[in-house]
């Protein structure tokens, strides 16, 4: 299983690393990849949630689906504890960036694949779960920390964003079990497949517009860093280990808490005028650290959690 997780992993900085040759051969520039942000936010991030849940329907999969979903929501609550307290305002002028990035993954872009590789389509089913609540928070509670605007309007917003219909769309199509036509269902499925090869261009180009090596200067990078990849996932195992639940379940959403900074904090803050380069050097830092302590946060999984 770690040669597997650290491989799939490997892949997915192979296609970071292209995004960044296009930058500095100015295949892509700035507002090129501002706009493949919501291409990929607004677009494919929302099909790919349809085109997950295109799949059988049982009674043991909703239970997990639903199951999936209460930890997501635990997972996230206790993120913002923590970020809250580790990241107050009074300390950085980049403590939304911060608090975003300790709380929120990459479940979508590096959870699919990786979840795929070792649990198989239920494994799929569980992190499709976990999406949707993490878009729930992240176009809600996300966004708000990301544009400091708390107001009802752009709560609305949120819960009305793309991804939020999608989800909407794929759970009635999932217990219905409504299936669409072939034609459609491949042509969603060609899109989805651009899901974490767009995302890692996407990063790469960011990381490209940063001082990645500067960075390395500022200690705040570490500590997100060890509350995104150590703390919260360790914090997470303990819990899940004394629930007598399916293991895939718990090992989905883990694995979904155990990925590293979500190239959507990158993606919000191109799209309204954060920090982004401050976003993307916390993606990238955390994807590299992420080849070693994913693989760690599974082997202990492994041997902690109920089976």
């Amino acid at each position: 299983m770690f040669l597997i997780i650290t491989n799939q992993i490997l892949k997915m900085f192979l296609i970071l690393i292209v995004g960044y040759i296009c930058y500095h051969t100015k295949l892509v520039d700035h507002h090129g990849n501002k706009v493949l942000s919501n291409l990929l936010l607004l677009v494919v991030n929302p099909i790919l949630i349809v085109n997950a849940l295109q799949m059988d329907y049982s009674v043991s999969r909703m239970k997990g689906f639903l199951l999936a979903a209460l930890l997501a929501a635990l997972t996230h609550v206790v993120g913002i504890l923590l970020s809250r307290v580790l990241f107050p305002e009074k300390r950085s002028r980049d403590y939304n960036i911060e608090q975003f990035s300790s709380i929120y993954s990459n479940c979508g872009f590096m959870g699919i694949p990786l979840a795929n590789s070792i649990l198989g389509s239920e494994g799929i089913l569980f992190i499709t779960s976990y999406m949707i609540v993490f878009n729930l928070f992240c176009w809600t509670h996300g966004l708000m920390l990301m544009t400091g605007n708390a107001s009802r309007k752009q709560i609305k917003k949120g819960l009305t964003s793309p991804v939020m219909i999608a989800s909407v769309i794929g759970l009635f199509l999932f217990v219905s079990q409504i299936r669409l036509p072939s034609v459609v269902n491949e042509t969603i499925g060609y899109i989805s497949n651009m899901n974490t090869p767009m995302a890692m261009l996407i990063a790469g180009v960011s990381l490209a517009e940063t001082n990645l090596f500067g960075a390395l200067k500022n200690r705040r990078l570490y500590l997100v860093t060890a509350v995104k990849l150590l703390i919260l996932p360790l914090v997470m195992l303990v819990c899940l280990s004394f629930l007598p639940f399916d293991h895939k379940v718990l090992c989905a959403v883990l694995l979904a808490a155990a990925c590293p900074c979500a190239t959507t904090g990158t993606m919000f803050a191109l799209r309204y005028d954060g920090n982004y380069k401050y976003a993307s050097e916390l993606f990238a830092f955390t994807t590299v650290v992420s080849m070693s302590t994913i693989p760690v946060i599974i082997y202990l999984a492994e041997r902690v959690l109920p089976i």
